[in-house]
């Protein structure tokens, strides 16, 4: 998707329109229902209470490896 949006706006001699770039504004906006719609706990304490009270597995995203490269 990026690749595209770079190519339009190398497409473009004179920039975006104000139609465009809203246009593309809302394309690119993230969804609302997505990644951060979820309750995330940042706590790994109150993560765990909380999947013990509602009997629920616990998940866990830790980075892994070097800094530089961990995903």
């Amino acid at each position: 998707m990026f690749t595209a949006l770079f190519a339009l706006l190398l497409s473009l001699q004179d920039g975006l329109s104000k139609e465009e770039f809203e246009k593309l504004h809302r394309e690119l906006q993230p969804p609302k229902d997505g990644f951060w719609s979820i309750p995330w706990k940042f706590s790994l304490m109150e993560a765990r209470e909380l999947a013990v009270r509602e009997n629920k597995p616990l998940y866990v995203l830790a980075p892994v490896g070097h800094p530089m490269a961990a995903s």
